[in-house]
């Protein structure tokens, strides 16, 4: 079914080769940020979702 719709398509194969070059852009860009980033901040970003809820981050008082 969905071959009848691609065949219509003009230059239909350069799809995948945009869709692969952005997903390798955006991969690497998004490692060179974690990679900039030091150990620190990385392991405070990580412990969010398993940080108490009573705790505001921001100014340590309990709600």
């Amino acid at each position: 079914m969905f071959k009848h719709y691609f065949e219509q398509i003009d230059n239909v194969a350069i799809w995948p080769i945009i869709s692969l070059v952005i997903f390798v852009v955006f991969f690497v860009g998004l490692t060179l940020y974690v990679m900039s980033h030091d150990k620190e901040t990385i392991d405070e970003i990580a412990s969010i979702p398993l940080a108490d809820d009573d705790v505001l981050p921001e100014s340590g008082e309990k709600s």
